[in-house]
């Protein structure tokens, strides 16, 4: 049984009465492991979290290890825990945490630095390489005109390979001109993110010599291609702006350069390939929405090449890519560490707790959400469902900076292949779902496709 999340600092057993401070929840199935075997029989992190929410409440307390976990499943809890003050993104601290990076380092003025600098990364990188964005989604777009109608197109495989190929070069540079540069970074990729995904919750990382080594070599030389790119970038001008220049020309020592890039590189990589897989999905399966997309950027776009000020007109594009994120549950789980006494409810977090945002709960709250399972982009016409959005981190400037480029590199590749293509769902497939740090389908996604002109 896979499981698909979490240890390292954040995570790391406390000292702490077994008691969990009067909040709803289950005690420890073991006294070592906490409740890891009931996450481990749930199938992943979500789906225990699910269970437990339908069964305590919107505030729940379960056990990891020997710490105590408090998480939060509705929108009216999160609004009572998220401090819109504090700048570091939670998917982020959970991400540099599993790295065993500095978790949530860094005083308020310092985080805010940094996310300006992540602001201005994610601008920069798009602005000036806006034109390669475009000729990578235009070659993927030749590539499936090429195929005869009835031909199946493994969508999984293409969105992570063209995800790879364009942000590998926006983020880092050149060196990922050369296909087999970004084939090696591709597997180095995958061993890093499936291990950081399932390999540290359930021990088995540790307990494995061969893949602890192929972890950390696959890690090292990942950091070794990061730090040669800083080097590069130093006091010089580039005409290529990539997302590094703007963390080197920052006021951030090395190790922050390198961990920062690592982590944007790691996730925006991943977030984007499935943002866009999700989005090719649910467009196969509502010929409806599929439809109103294409008038919409027939209408904005004419017959000119997308441009970053049009982006910004493509507000129905904009919907289908949130209410791709809220049902996929895209991101389903982040985490915050308690850092002060809390209250939520009635219910005292002690500090030091970890608390959990359960996302992919909150995201199917039929209370926050009518029919909660249903694609339906028309529900962010609504000004209030997209506050609500933007409180959870997925929209506005709470949003976090992977999330941010991934919005945009899926719009310019929807609207090269919306424009000239009609996206069909196979008959009969059936997409499970794989619920990780990123949420992905178990198997290969079939698609067809066939030429509007």
């Amino acid at each position: 049984m896979k499981i698909h999340i979490l240890e390292p600092s954040i995570f790391l057993p406390q000292l702490a009465s077994r008691q969990a401070a009067g909040i709803p929840g289950i005690t420890p199935t073991e006294e070592k492991d906490g409740n890891l075997p009931d996450i481990v029989k749930s199938g992943s992190l979500h789906e225990f979290l699910v269970n437990l929410h339908e069964g305590y409440g919107p505030v729940v307390s379960f056990w990891f290890g020997r710490r105590l976990v408090v998480s939060l499943g509705t929108v009216d809890a999160l609004k009572q825990h998220i401090n819109p003050n504090k700048t570091s993104d939670p998917f982020e601290t959970m991400l540099k945490s599993l790295l065993r990076y500095q978790s949530d380092g860094g005083n308020v003025n310092e985080n805010h630095m940094r996310k300006k600098l992540y602001e201005s990364g994610v601008t920069n990188s798009l602005q000036s390489n806006f034109a390669l964005l475009l000729k990578l989604s235009e070659e993927l777009l030749d590539k499936w005109l090429s195929y005869p109608d009835s031909q199946h197109v493994p969508l999984c495989q293409h969105m992570l390979g063209f995800a790879m190929k364009s942000v590998t070069q926006m983020v880092m540079g050149s060196t990922f001109e050369d296909d087999q540069e970004v084939i090696h970074f591709q597997k180095n990729h995958g061993t890093v993110w499936s291990e950081i995904g399932k390999g540290f919750l359930d021990g088995s990382l540790d307990k494995s010599i061969t893949r602890k080594k192929q972890y950390e070599d696959a890690l090292m030389q990942l950091e070794y291609i990061l730090k040669k790119i800083i080097k590069e970038r130093k006091g010089r001008n580039f005409s290529q702006h990539i997302f590094i220049d703007s963390l080197v020309q920052g006021n951030l020592n090395d190790q922050q350069i390198l961990e920062d890039s690592m982590i944007f590189s790691l996730a925006s990589c991943i977030i984007t390939a499935k943002l866009c897989t999700w989005a090719i999905c649910f467009l196969t399966t509502s010929e409806e929405v599929q439809k109103k997309l294409y008038e919409e950027i027939d209408q904005v776009l004419g017959k000119d090449p997308i441009t970053p000020e049009k982006i910004e007109q493509l507000r129905y594009c904009r919907q289908v890519l949130c209410e791709t994120v809220r049902t996929a549950k895209l991101t389903p789980v982040s985490a915050r560490l308690q850092d002060i006494e809390g209250k939520v409810d009635k219910f005292i977090i002690p500090r030091e707790t970890l608390v959990l945002y359960a996302l992919g709960v909150v995201l199917q709250d039929p209370s926050t959400w009518p029919l909660p399972h249903k694609f339906d982009p028309d529900r962010f016409d609504d000004e209030s469902v997209m506050k609500t959005f933007s409180l959870l981190g997925f929209s506005g400037t709470q949003e976090c900076p992977e999330l941010r480029f991934a919005y945009m590199v899926t719009t310019v590749l929807l609207s090269v292949l919306v424009r000239r293509l009609h996206l069909l769902s196979v008959e009969g497939q059936v997409i499970e779902t794989k619920y990780e740090l990123v949420t992905s389908s178990k198997e290969e996604a079939w698609i067809t496709v066939s030429k509007r002109y």
